[in-house]
């Protein structure tokens, strides 16, 4: 017998022990290297006779490991691992069909063993390894467990995330795609729900967050599973229920009990004004933030790069117009940190802006969401930016174009609605902004801005839908007449009004920016190639400093 035989059967030997003993079989550290190795000589041997002695041996000891799992506290994740990998590789050989047993991995071993560094960078090497394999084969394994996998990642941080990112896209499919967004952005609190189950029920490791009875908080997680898995309501904690660091976190509280859950079980409502939620950010705020948090708080806006980029390559349009909504409700809800909101924020409006150019028809569709938003535009600065970037879109891509007239009309309403509200309370607050406090000529400048905006996208959908001109004449001389504090604002209306009387330059200033739209219009993109003669003058009375015929066509021609 050579070398290479007697290793063999020193390692069968070794698998067959472990098969028969009653005890955990994680405990012996040398199976674990058994086991990989009986793999490798099965790859490097290319024996169907091999493969079919070590089978039925690996396929007790997983049983064995999943029968000890709440039995033990012994990771069983690294000896679990090996034995799928030889599921996934020799599975049609010996016929055995490896997705419940990838299934039973996650649910039972990598849902306690997530908070394991070990563990969760030898569970990221696995899926990467057999990424293609598992995203063919069983390509509803990784979109049903990525809120596991975010916790994997939110907990262990920025070291796991390259790998981390290289499954990523296997985590995108038509049921996931929408339930992962809110999940992306909420990852700091994900996080802040985590490091609170530890302080208030002990250390992560080796016990799922969903089905942990045995803890220190025993009626908390009785109460999660009762609701999770029975649908009976669970009643309110009470003005007795603790709110401190030390106590056990209310996952009765509907977003907590979203957050920590393993599967996707689709969209749910997330409770941003609950008690739970207002209590665990104050508590948050008023300490030093955990190394932990600050790591999510950067890989947080990363992952939604690959996320809005995968989306705009595999989602239909279906799933973005769903999206956008979301976006919409989210932009003005997220964990309330400066640099982490602008960043997320950037995010969010340059994907729904790019999706509005892709497909401006959803304007026309989402008109109701996109009115509610601009409702809210007095509520706060970020709702009131907000509402900016959309009466940008509705003006620049015409309500949703030209055969969309019903909604361009709801649409132009809302943005004379907003306009008239704005111009009542500007002149009633003239003297304030003139002799108030810093924060009223904060409020007065972006009303302004405000103004400006709505004022353009009036001028800009009358454009495009001229059955709009006359209604769009009257609001832009109420607001030219009004000489409200901001000469801006007023000065513009002006200007609009003029453009509106050269009908073929307001189209050229004004129109849709595609050229071909209508009879003269000019693509402006294109303006360096054209003849002085093209240029409309009107736009050039504006300029200031030279004579209007002595300029620069830099000042009025966009170049990259």
């Amino acid at each position: 017998m050579g070398d290479g035989d007697k290793e063999w059967e020193h390692h069968l030997r070794s698998l067959s022990s472990a098969a028969r003993d009653s005890a955990d079989p994680a405990a012996d550290p040398s199976l674990l290297n058994s086991v990989k190795r009986l793999c490798e000589l099965c790859k490097s041997e290319k024996s169907e006779e091999l493969v079919a002695r070590v089978y039925p041996h690996l396929n007790k000891i997983f049983q064995r490991c999943v029968a000890s799992i709440s039995q033990t506290q012994t990771s069983n994740g690294l000896l679990m691992l090996a034995i799928l990998q030889f599921f996934l590789d020799f599975g049609d050989i010996v016929l055995h069909d490896a997705e419940p047993s990838l299934w039973t991995f996650f649910r039972l071993c990598l849902s306690r063993e997530f908070a394991d560094p070990v563990v969760a960078e030898a569970s990221l090497q696995f899926l990467s390894l057999n990424k293609t394999k598992l995203v063919k084969a069983f390509p509803t394994l990784l979109p049903q467990f990525f809120p596991l996998m975010l916790k994997l990642i939110a907990w262990n941080g920025e070291k796991l995330e390259n790998s981390f990112l290289r499954i990523f896209s296997g985590f995108i499919s038509p049921g996931s795609l929408i339930p992962l967004f809110p999940s992306l952005v909420d990852l700091p609190i994900l996080v802040v729900a985590l490091e609170k189950v530890e302080r208030s029920s002990g250390s992560l490791v080796g016990s799922s967050i969903a089905s942990i009875q045995k803890s220190a908080a025993p009626a908390m997680l009785l109460a999660l599973m009762d609701e999770a898995y029975t649908g009976s309501m669970i009643g309110d904690g009470g003005a007795d229920s603790e709110s401190e660091d030390s106590a056990p976190m209310d996952v009765a509280d509907p977003l907590f009990l979203d957050l920590l859950k393993d599967e996707n079980d689709g969209l749910a409502e997330r409770h941003w004004t609950s008690p739970a939620m207002a209590s665990a950010l104050q508590t948050v705020i008023n300490t030093p933030l955990s190394n932990r948090l600050k790591e999510a708080l950067k890989i947080a806006p990363r992952l939604l790069d690959f996320y809005f980029t995968l989306a705009v390559h595999d989602a239909n349009d279906s799933l973005i117009c769903a999206l956008i909504p979301l976006i919409m409700a989210r932009y003005s809800t997220l964990f309330p940190d400066k640099v982490f909101c602008y960043e997320v924020q950037k995010r969010l409006l340059e994907f729904m802006l790019s999706a509005f150019h892709r497909s401006p028809h959803f304007i026309a569709l989402l008109k109701k969401p996109i009115v509610d938003r601009i409702g809210e535009a007095y509520d706060n600065p970020v709702k009131t930016e907000l509402a900016l970037q959309l009466c940008w879109a509705i003006g620049e891509y015409g309500g949703g174009g030209g055969s969309h007239k019903d909604a361009a009309r709801e649409l132009f309403e809302s943005l004379e609605l907003l306009l008239y509200e704005n111009l009542s309370s500007s002149r009633l607050g003239l003297g304030e902004a003139v002799h108030g406090s810093g924060g009223s000529s904060f409020r007065k400048s972006s009303q302004s801005r405000l103004l400006c905006f709505v004022v353009t996208a009036i001028a800009k959908l009358a454009t495009y839908h001229r059955e709009l001109l006359p209604r769009a004449r009257v609001s832009l001389a109420k607001v030219a007449r009004s000489r409200i504090s901001d000469a801006r604002v007023w000065k513009r209306a002006q200007d609009f009004l003029g453009l509106m009387n050269e009908p073929a330059i307001c189209l050229s200033v004004l129109g849709p920016s595609t050229s071909g739209e209508f009879p003269g219009t000019i693509n402006w993109n294109e303006g360096h190639k054209k003849m002085i003669a093209h240029i409309p003058f009107y736009i050039l009375g504006g300029q200031e400093g030279p004579p209007s015929h002595d300029f620069s066509f830099s000042d009025i021609l966009p170049r990259e």
